[in-house]
């Protein structure tokens, strides 16, 4: 059975693949702005509309949401011997392909509420599959960093972690488990995330199509602008999901260090999974007036307004863990007799 440090070093995870990844990336990124100088006929409005699309995927892919279902995902993954090197991307088309359909249907009919409709629906559907999903994987890498204590306790050497955790919550679960076994796999998931339009990102896009398609621009154009966001939000997807491969997979020249890194990152993911699931859940209860505003509403609220902010925090968690690791790890040769 190969173990997470063994995946990252698998052909699919392997710096060739991830720089390949990126060339692509880069090359999509480039090839949308040309179209924008081409459709939009380089008129500086336009233009800078469309800055702020790209600029508007960038800064959604750093929401918490996104964050933590990408790396709770890539830290099963790895913990099971999978190759997650596509879970970013997969998981940003599957939420931008909403996006590009809201615009689609924006620029070709006229928005007489259904836009409010889809909003509510989605919103709702959105916000549940976001919930439930970010608190299974935090009970699957919970019984993960169970196992990793015990063995830790018990003084084993680092091996191959099991790939199905073995407690009675998730054997309970194991089908809600196995949903998501492969990378691609992330592509429905982040269409169910990206149904309800409740970020100021995607709401700032629509009105942005609106806006120019009210004014005569022709299809070609307006649909510059979810291509630009999708493009930026796949980008930063896509490096998330190899930073969280590099954190996860990293392992010390020590066996004891390297189960204590992987225990604290573990959990470190579970608990960024489950904050973004009850910041998620008092939301949606306190929009439905099933709770009180009171002050964990209110802190939900501002936390959500922030979305971005968290995100980003979640990541250079992770990334200090993993610094601060690779530190130590260098000087303890300094410091043996």
């Amino acid at each position: 059975m190969r173990s997470a440090d063994m995946d990252a070093g698998s052909p699919a995870t392997a710096p060739g693949a991830m720089r390949a990844l990126l060339a692509g990336l880069a090359a999509v990124n480039i090839a949308a702005w040309g179209w924008a100088e081409y459709a939009l006929g380089a008129q500086p409005v336009l233009m800078a509309s469309a800055l702020l699309a790209w600029t508007f995927g960038l800064r959604h892919a750093m929401d918490a949401d996104h964050i933590a279902a990408i790396d709770v995902v890539t830290r099963k993954l790895m913990t099971q011997g999978r190759r997650p090197l596509w879970v970013g991307l997969s998981f940003s088309l599957g939420h931008s392909s909403v996006v590009i359909l809201a615009t689609l249907l924006l620029a070709v009919v006229p928005a007489h509420g259904w836009l409010d409709r889809w909003h509510l629906i989605g919103g709702t559907v959105g916000s549940v599959v976001s919930i439930s999903f970010l608190l299974v994987m935090a009970l699957a890498n919970m019984d993960v960093a169970l196992t990793q204590w015990r063995a830790l306790r018990a003084g084993a050497g680092a091996g191959a972690e099991p790939s199905v955790p073995g407690g009675l919550l998730v054997r309970l679960f194991h089908p809600a488990f196995r949903l998501v076994s492969r990378g691609w796999q992330m592509y429905p998931l982040g269409f169910l995330f990206g149904l309800g339009f409740d970020t100021a990102t995607e709401i700032g896009l629509l009105g942005l199509t609106a806006a120019h398609a009210a004014h005569g621009l022709g299809l070609a154009g307006v649909m510059v602008f979810p291509l630009l966001f999708t493009a930026g939000m796949a980008l930063v997807d896509s490096i998330d999901a190899m930073l969280m491969i590099r954190a996860f997979g990293w392992s010390a020249r020590s066996g004891r260090r390297r189960m204590v890194y992987n225990l604290v990152v573990t959990l470190a993911s579970v608990m960024a999974a489950v904050a973004v699931g009850l910041v998620e859940a008092v939301q949606m209860l306190g929009d439905d007036g099933a709770a009180p505003a009171g002050l964990a509403v209110r802190a939900a609220r501002v936390l959500g307004d922030h979305f971005p902010a968290v995100g980003l925090g979640i990541a250079a968690l992770f990334l200090a863990i993993w610094a601060v690791s690779a530190g130590l790890d260098r000087l303890a040769p300094a410091r043996r007799p």
